[in-house]
């Protein structure tokens, strides 16, 4: 049941999480002035991989324990289904969100900045369902 609910609670947190950038932070990216954005940026990545990092590295090590050694009563398909979100969401960073900042950390790129909130808004949502299998593994 402990592992569960630090799941949940790691889950929910990187949902929160990833709303807040979506919602807040990447749309102000576009007031920035141009020839100020590349060092703005790189500050962005710098302080940001200090919130997502742990969040992160915390999922990656209660997903694969869950799938391992799920708990008694645990459904394994909220399990398989949590492991699946959380696939999307590293998958879009990798592949998208993390060369997308790479892009803009060297000029300031509308058309980079538009496909940053598209990849973003699929992290979100995927972690949102994320979230929701988690409490799906939780309640059982």
């Amino acid at each position: 049941m402990t592992l569960l609910a630090v799941h949940l609670a790691l889950t929910a947190a990187y949902a929160g999480f990833q709303w807040t950038v979506r919602a807040l932070v990447y749309p102000q990216f576009a007031q920035v002035p141009p020839a100020a954005f590349p060092a703005y940026e790189r500050r962005h990545q710098q302080r940001i991989s200090r919130v997502v990092g742990p969040l992160f590295a915390g999922q990656c090590v209660t997903t694969p324990w869950l799938l391992a050694d799920r708990p008694a009563g645990t459904p394994l398909p909220a399990v398989v289904a949590g492991a699946a979100c959380l696939a999307v969401v590293l998958g879009f960073t990798g592949l998208g969100a993390v060369p997308l900042h790479r892009r803009l950390d060297r000029a300031w790129d509308s058309a980079a900045h538009r496909r940053l909130l598209q990849v973003d808004t699929v992290r979100a949502v995927a972690a949102t369902a994320g979230t929701a299998a988690a409490l799906w593994a939780l309640l059982g």
